[in-house]
């Protein structure tokens, strides 16, 4: 069965002396030395000045929204995975949908201003794909209307944007580390801030709002990785450039054998170095989608349809009488495909899923 990704699994005799540590030290969590190392480690990688490791990749946007959301309005993308909608729900928060650019998929930076009410408290805007928003609109609208960005990175890991970490925009940026991601701790995920006042507000938050073992900052929830997830993290790490030059040969090999006369790539933002997250592709009609997809599992391939469906189209979102029409993204969403890319892929499988898209959309 091939998947549209598969989880990268280390040498196991590597695993396990990561674990040997974990045994060695008979600590499990609670910010053991493996996860103090991963973090160091990660915060080198992608020239970082800080990184709070959490337990997975929703947490941090729900600690995000909960201190910089104010239950007010969060300018949203209808075209993104479900966990962003549903973290500003899950925070009494309430979406406002702004429709994406047709070539780049994300928020449309244009559409952000008129959607602003004496409600909006948060831009949550995605780098779809790993492949960065208009970074400078969106920090200008927000300065113009003082009210905060976060970026949901999920996708962005080891991406840089004129020269610099995605991570380091916005005033939170927040990250996965699924199991099916680049980089992985099994499940995980990240925060990154660049203001040290809301950092420390951000850590003490995913420790239930510790300060010592008998006094409290404030509110807080458990959002913290263990040593065991550490340790897979620690693990993955120093295959990460591996993996990531192995992405990217699979991509060339999509773009050089697919017949794009009906097929369109997404469009890539200027000045990105990026990191091969994800290869989606854009067919002319849903029925051509749907044909593909039959096509391909015949022979057990199993591409996604991600993101689908457009967001704002889900019922539990429209059920809190938020009704929008999102034209760009409710017209992408059912014709967009994601093909299998991941590390170990056989050349043959690639040769196939090519060879049955370029017969169908003929």
């Amino acid at each position: 069965m091939i998947n549209v990704t598969k989880t990268f699994f280390p040498p196991i005799e590597e695993y396990t002396s990561q674990l040997k540590r974990i045994w060695k030290n008979q600590w499990l969590t609670n910010r053991g030395e493996l996860v103090v190392e991963l973090e160091n480690k990660l915060k080198q990688y992608l020239c970082v000045p800080n990184i709070i490791l959490m337990n997975n990749g929703t947490i941090p946007i729900q600690i995000a929204l909960k201190i910089l959301g104010d239950k007010g309005e969060i300018i949203t993308t209808p075209f993104s995975y479900v966990a962003t909608s549903s973290a500003i729900l899950w925070e009494n928060c309430s979406p406002v949908f702004v429709d994406i650019h047709p070539e780049y998929l994300t928020i449309d930076e244009t559409k952000i201003e008129a959607a602003i009410t004496n409600k909006t408290t948060c831009i949550l805007a995605t780098h779809v794909y790993g492949n960065p928003c208009n970074i400078e609109a969106i920090e200008t609208i927000a300065k113009k209307y003082n009210i905060k960005v976060i970026y949901d990175a999920a996708h962005a890991f080891g991406v840089t944007y004129n020269g610099e970490s995605l991570f380091n925009f916005g005033d939170v940026s927040t990250c996965s580390f699924h199991a099916t991601k680049l980089f992985h701790t099994g499940e995980g995920g990240a925060i990154f801030c660049q203001n040290e006042e809301l950092r420390h507000q951000l850590f003490y938050s995913h420790n239930f709002g510790h300060n010592g073992p008998i006094d409290f900052y404030g509110l807080g929830i458990n959002g913290k990785i263990s040593e065991l997830q550490a340790a897979m993290g620690l693990s993955v790490f120093p295959y990460i450039d591996e993996i990531i030059a192995s992405r990217r040969n699979v991509v060339e090999y999509y773009l050089q054998n697919l017949d794009f006369t009906n097929l369109v790539n997404i469009k890539i933002r200027e000045n990105t170095n990026w990191n091969f997250s994800y290869y989606p592709v854009i067919f002319e009609s849903e029925e051509v989608v749907l044909k593909v997809l039959e096509e391909l599992n015949k022979e057990q391939i199993f591409p996604r349809r991600y993101f689908y469906p457009s967001l704002n189209t889900i019922s539990f979102i429209q059920e809190k009488n938020i009704k929008s029409q999102m034209l760009v993204s409710e017209d992408i969403a059912p014709r967009i495909l994601c093909l299998p890319l991941y590390k170990e892929i056989d050349q043959e499988i690639l040769f196939k899923i090519c060879n049955i898209i370029n017969t169908v959309v003929k």
